[in-house]
């Protein structure tokens, strides 16, 4: 027997609203079955927002679930598709519900753009129709009349609309018929029983669905057949309803059910238990068979189901039952923190990031609903970075400042969601996020200028001094190179003179330098980084080149030139401390290399003369006398101040006589016996010259001292200095050992073997060297007359 039931579903064709539509305040809809496999193709995303499929790639679209970690669809970036990610199981997530929708939100980048996508779930007839019970017990009072109806637990069908049970049938038999009416199953007695003459019936019942194709359940309905119990348990209520809120205490008593019978005994007591309850609703509450007491057994979340619907069935002792529904409400409670996720980061980001540039996108979701799903989002530390809520629930993370890789390359940003709830409830995430460096710092020199110092006659190759140059940028941005700037020293490229690492920044000497030739000079050394534009910056080196002892002295006067020498005339009358003469020396090195002393060696009579020691005048000690020879022959040392000291020396012919006539005996101080006669006729011919113009002379100077009248020994202080002998470029300073530049000069003679002129100056005591005064040039000749008078004659 086929008995059609009346549901509130209405037929609808398989595959409804497969196609996609855009709803008008911008959401998007899909329909897809349920159990299909991975990559199935539910619709275009790119097609349905009227994008191209790679303008869609380049906004990188993400689909984000609302309110569950499980995604179940996901975007082909190649082709735009939304395929089908996991498997859909429309019972497990929606129950008996007759929509299932899965809502999504599509988040578009560069611009942000959010839409809403609501996947509506079509049910497959994958589940057959089941009875709660394997069999079904009634006892049935023979004296039950004809028409009695007796309510069977329906059959249930996890599918929903034309795939839930649609039909039942009811195995023919001699007694009962099948009559549906709404949502529940009557079995109709349609024969008076007879327990004497059948006290047990089985009877088979069918659950069909509608689906194609076509499922059913079966269950065997035994009716024992008794005396009357006439009457069915009654509840107090036909709809129950409790609120519970969520994480409540197992044994937390949730609604009290309760139903009475009219009869009495056995037939009075009623028990209550379930009917027909899915496994989650078993889990999470257990009923007391006597009390009717609903319990909590379990974790009642609100974030996994908001309500629940129980049936109860009441039964008394001798199998009537009747039913009614119990409605849960579980409230929310704040026991979600948020949570903060990062959708996308630039990292790193340039230094020269311009403040307000955007670079993250920051999700903030809360599980919970009402005000304890309202978040507030921000960053804690001081930072130069900050939150601008976007769309929805997420928060563009921008910059606020003027980022410096030199002073804090890495960031950790502590982003903090606080929700509304009481208590809220809080959580963050730290970010960490890096500077990338940019070529914005030039090399710096540790020193504005640097000085270096080296001594003459080094070797080539030699260290002069390093240069450092810091710069505080990153790998190659901070890579630093040294070079020379083009210049020249002395008229010569700079780089014959110096050349520098260009890792290292030690400067070498390329060539040895002499300090008579070149004292100090400058170069320019460059330091530029490997950036891109490079950077660079320049310093100055400063060169000075010290003296060494690397110059004897050299004796102006008297000079020994081939065989000639030259002779002094010193009067008899000479008084002691007279100066008789003066040895000449200059050294080509400088200070204190340059200080001469002047020592006789060997003497005729080491008494009668001495020399000062800094000025190399020889003067008498003590008063000539007639035992004194005439001839007198002084070796004279000049040793500088250097270390180790460089000596020169030469010897120097004094004759003591007042006439020159007497100087015949010149012949025998010849060095080469070859020449005696033509130095002897040399001789006399410079003693015949000699002596007229010293007749001349001392009219002069008498003249001049009567002038005076200043009475003055005539040969005293006077002294023939060869004017020949001293250098354009030298000049006496004092106690120097070198010419002074402010002697008188009074006279010429001419003595010797060969041609010279001499020059009497004015005598002045020793004095001690001064400490800053050394052998130093003069721009010009020694003028070949000082004052009114002058003479000269060659031989």
């Amino acid at each position: 027997m086929m008995v059609s039931k009346t549901t509130l579903f209405q037929s609808c064709s398989f595959y409804f609203l497969l196609l996609l539509f855009r709803m008008a305040d911008g959401d998007l809809s899909f329909s897809c079955p349920e159990d299909m496999k991975r990559g199935f193709v539910i619709g275009n995303i790119a097609k349905e927002l009227g994008l191209k499929t790679t303008e869609l790639s380049n906004r990188r679209p993400r689909i984000d679930a609302d309110g569950t970690d499980k995604r179940y669809c996901d975007i082909n970036l190649s082709s735009g598709d939304l395929v089908v990610a996991d498997r859909i199981d429309r019972e497990r997530l929606c129950g008996e519900k007759a929509s299932c929708i899965i809502k999504y939100e599509l988040l578009l980048e560069n611009p942000i753009e959010l839409h809403r996508i609501n996947l509506h779930i079509q049910d497959i007839n994958d589940n057959s129709p089941q009875f709660n019970d394997e069999s079904i017990d009634l006892e049935i009072r023979e004296s039950t009349v004809r028409g009695a109806r007796f309510v069977i637990g329906e059959a249930h069908d996890a599918d929903v609309g034309q795939n839930s049970v649609q039909q039942y049938s009811l195995k023919k038999n001699d007694n009962f018929i099948l009559a549906a009416n709404g949502n529940t199953i009557e079995l109709v007695l349609d024969k008076e029983l007879d327990r004497e003459k059948q006290g047990d019936i089985n009877l088979v019942l069918t659950a069909l669905d509608g689906g194609s194709p076509q499922r059913s359940g079966t269950v065997v309905i035994h009716v024992t057949v008794l005396d009357a119990n006439d009457n069915a348990p009654v509840f107090s209520q036909a709809v129950y309803k409790a609120s519970l809120p969520e994480n409540s205490p197992v044994d937390t008593v949730v609604v009290t059910v309760s139903a009475t019978d009219a009869d009495e005994g056995v037939n009075g007591d009623v028990t209550y238990d379930f009917e027909h309850v899915t496994e989650d609703v078993k889990k999470l509450f257990s009923i007391d068979r006597k009390l009717g007491e609903i319990r909590v057994i379990g974790d009642v979340d609100y974030e996994t189901t908001t309500s629940f619907e129980i049936r109860v069935k009441a039964k008394d002792g001798l199998g009537l039952s009747s039913y009614a529904k119990v409605i849960i409400s579980i409230t929310d409670m704040n026991d979600n923190a948020p949570i903060v996720n990062v959708k996308s980061l630039t990292n790193p980001i340039p230094e020269n990031t311009t403040p307000g540039t955007e670079v993250g996108l920051i999700n903030v979701q809360d599980r919970d609903s009402e005000k304890n799903k309202q978040v507030h989002c921000s960053i804690q530390q001081n930072v130069p970075f900050k939150l601008v809520p976007s769309v929805k629930n997420y928060y563009s993370l921008v910059t606020t400042g003027q980022l410096d890789r030199e002073l804090l390359s890495d960031y950790n940003i502590t982003i903090s969601a606080t929700d509304e709830g009481s208590p809220p409830l809080s959580s963050s995430k730290t970010v960490q996020l890096s500077i990338a460096d940019i070529n914005d710092n030039p090399p710096v020199f540790e020193e504005q200028s640097y000085s270096a110092y080296v001594t003459e006659n080094n070797k080539p190759g030699s260290t002069l001094c390093s240069v450092t140059a810091r710069d505080p940028d990153w790998r190659q941005n901070g890579t630093v190179i040294y070079s020379l700037l083009p210049g020249e020293v002395n008229g010569a490229p700079v780089s014959s003179y110096v050349s520098v690492n260009g890792d290292t920044g030690v400067i070498h000497a390329v060539r040895s330098f002499d300090y008579e030739q070149l004292r100090n000079f400058k170069v320019q050394v460059m330091a530029r980084d490997n950036g891109s534009p490079p950077l660079s910056s320049n310093v100055t080196v400063s060169v000075f080149i010290s003296d060494v002892n690397d110059n004897s002295p050299q004796i102006l006067y008297p000079a020994l030139e081939g065989n000639s020498f030259m002779t002094e005339l010193v009067p008899k009358a000479a008084h002691g401390g007279s100066l008789v003469s003066k040895v000449i020396a200059v050294d080509a090195d400088s200070g204190q290399n340059a200080w001469l002393s002047y020592h006789i060696v060997t003497s005729t009579d080491s008494g009668l003369f001495t020399i000062g020691v800094h000025s190399g005048e020889i003067r008498t000690q003590r008063d000539i006398s007639e035992s004194d020879s005439m001839k007198q022959n002084l070796i004279v040392a000049v040793k500088d101040n250097g270390q180790p000291s460089l000596s020169a020396t030469c010897s120097m012919y004094l004759i003591i006589s007042d006439n020159l006539a007497e100087v015949t005996e010149l012949k025998d101080i010849s060095y080469d016996e070859k020449n005696s006669k033509l130095t002897s006729y040399l001789i006399i011919a410079l003693v015949s010259v000699s002596t007229f113009f010293l007749t001349f002379i001392i009219i002069i100077m008498g003249v001049r001292f009567c002038r005076r009248r200043k009475p003055r020994l005539l040969f005293d202080g006077a002294v023939a200095i060869p004017s020949a002998y001293l250098p354009p470029n030298y000049a006496d300073v004092d106690g120097t050992g070198t010419l002074r530049s402010n002697y008188n000069y009074d006279a010429y003679l001419t003595t010797g073997s060969r041609t010279s002129d001499f020059k009497f100056v004015t005598s002045y005591n020793d004095n001690t060297l001064p400490a800053d005064q050394t052998l130093r040039k003069s721009p010009s000749d020694f003028a070949d007359v000082f004052g009114d008078l002058g003479v000269s004659v060659e031989s």
